[in-house]
């Protein structure tokens, strides 16, 4: 039996100055299915979404829908809801002070006087339908981000959607709440919702995917069954590699240890968001925070860099005392801070490439001390290199870049301070493979050259590849300390959870 298609793109093509995002691209999505678009950050991925949601108006191509007449022209995302396009993105974009009810049918009320009762009855039956674990009654704040992206889900399906965009789902969930949502995507599947998954989670794709399609630099690689495609060959295929050239890249070098001369060392630290701790590194190491999301590895590193308020302890920076209770304090001590919300705590979205990148230079000088627009070109010019940074010119604003190209605007802005230690916070979320294995093998770079480094992310994979020793965390405290043979996944999950492996 034919497969019934419920979208179709073709030769879709879009110019940015200085960039073609996508040229020539197609894409095909079936009734009932989940369909993962995958590529590299700045491979097009946003671009081709905001063409089809009516973002981004197409230089060229076509799109067509199921149920429409002939080709659908798209001119904004109220347009593409009308004929059945839904997106859900990453940032939830509801309103946390209004109930569950309230956000599943705001903006599609009419009249003067609304029958609230009526809408959270309807609400009701619709969670309840879907099997989502709120109450329709129920502030939106109080409910999980799990279930906040669940209720948003609801509305596009109340609103007659034929086709559903997830842009990063689970970016920010932890597993039961990765379960919660795989199985909501698999009930609309079987109702014949045709869904676009757009994850940097390869795992996930293989996990809950039907088909999936590659793009790279803009352009169409192919699109594949899930069968048809072996995760190392997806991978390859994203990063324009052959499997060699992947094997080569995945042997990312020895783990550094660092010297006897501790850099940075404190005790019984505390802050507002973190119980007291003992915490140091060795010039030229790398170590990490790891556990749980909500196990108190960021707060101990906002500690450390000031960036809440300290409550106590003691700190020595190369063996001399001192006092650091804001983030410029610690700057002034040598310590860089990649943040883990790149949006609301790293980029300065209106401001250019160049001016983010020496933002914390210029902190660090001061105001009264200017940097000269002819500096300012020079650095920005060497770190762009340095760190090959995608961006059409320095002038660009850093919002147009692409989630990786960001991260790396970020972290130019710390080596720009040259900093004898830095704190990595989850430098590698919602970044596509390559530019992954680039940040892990810049870290180990940096260690090699005696800058020590505290890297944190969520896959343990990636810390167990970096770090020579992980400081393991549960409910906001230090429960183990691995090194050596102790850096498995079994040992790090056993120590979380505090009992067997």
């Amino acid at each position: 039996m034919e497969e019934e298609i419920v979208l179709t793109m073709r030769g879709i093509c879009k110019s940015f100055p200085g960039v073609k995002a996508l040229n020539n691209v197609d894409f095909t999505l079936r009734k009932g299915e989940i369909h993962a678009l995958m590529g590299e950050n700045g491979a097009g991925k946003s671009t081709l979404i905001k063409v089809l949601t009516g973002v981004y108006e197409k230089d060229a191509g076509s799109i067509r829908v199921d149920g429409a007449e002939g080709e659908a022209h798209i001119h904004s995302p109220q347009q593409a809801q009308q004929i059945g396009i839904s997106t859900v993105y990453q940032e939830i974009s509801l309103c946390p002070n209004l109930t569950v009810a309230e956000n599943m049918f705001i903006g599609r009320t009419s009249g003067s006087r609304v029958n609230w009762k009526e809408y959270e009855k309807r609400a009701t039956e619709i969670l309840g339908s879907l099997g989502i674990p709120a109450q329709a009654k129920q502030e939106l704040s109080r409910c999980s981000l799990a279930v906040q992206q669940m209720v948003a889900i609801a509305r596009a399906v109340d609103m007659n959607c034929k086709v559903l965009i997830l842009d990063e789902p689970t970016s920010s969930l932890d597993e039961k709440e990765v379960a919660m949502l795989f199985k909501l995507m698999r009930d609309l599947k079987s109702r014949g919702v045709g869904i676009i998954f757009v994850t940097h989670f390869l795992e996930q794709v293989y996990e809950v995917s039907d088909r999936i399609t590659v793009l790279r630099n803009g352009e169409l690689v192919g699109e594949f069954t899930v069968q048809d495609l072996p995760q190392v060959q997806l991978v390859a295929s994203m990063m324009g590699k052959s499997l060699n050239d992947l094997a080569e890249l995945e042997q990312i070098g020895q783990k550094s240890r660092g010297d006897e001369d501790i850099v940075y060392e404190a005790q019984d630290l505390s802050s507002a968001e973190c119980r007291p701790f003992d915490f140091s590194i060795r010039r030229g190491e790398v170590n990490g925070f790891t556990g749980l999301l909500g196990s108190g590895r960021s707060e101990s590193v906002r500690a450390i860099f000031g960036a809440d308020p300290v409550t106590g302890g003691k700190v020595r920076v190369k063996g001399k005392n001192v006092r650091i209770t804001s983030p410029r304090d610690a700057m002034k001590n040598g310590i860089g801070y990649l943040p883990e919300d790149r949006k609301r705590d790293g980029i300065i979205a209106d401001l250019s490439v160049r001016e983010n990148i020496n933002l914390a230079l210029q902190v660090m000088r001061g105001f009264f001390h200017p940097m000269s627009k002819a500096q300012m070109r020079k650095f920005a010019d060497e770190y762009i290199e340095a760190l090959q940074i995608k961006t059409a010119s320095q002038d660009t604003p850093i919002k147009s870049l692409s989630g990786g190209n960001q991260q790396k605007v970020i972290l130019a802005r710390w080596l720009l301070t040259h900093p004898d230690y830095l704190i990595l916070d989850e430098p590698t979320r919602g970044i596509d493979v390559g530019t992954k294995l680039e940040i892990q093998r810049l870290v180990l770079k940096l260690a090699e050259e005696n800058m020590s480094v505290t890297f944190i992310s969520s896959e343990i994979e990636e810390m167990l590849r970096t770090c020579s020793r992980l400081i393991v965390m549960r409910d906001r405290k230090i429960v183990g300390e691995l090194t050596g043979d102790e850096l498995t996944q079994a040992h790090v999950m056993k120590t979380i959870a505090g009992g067997e492996a």
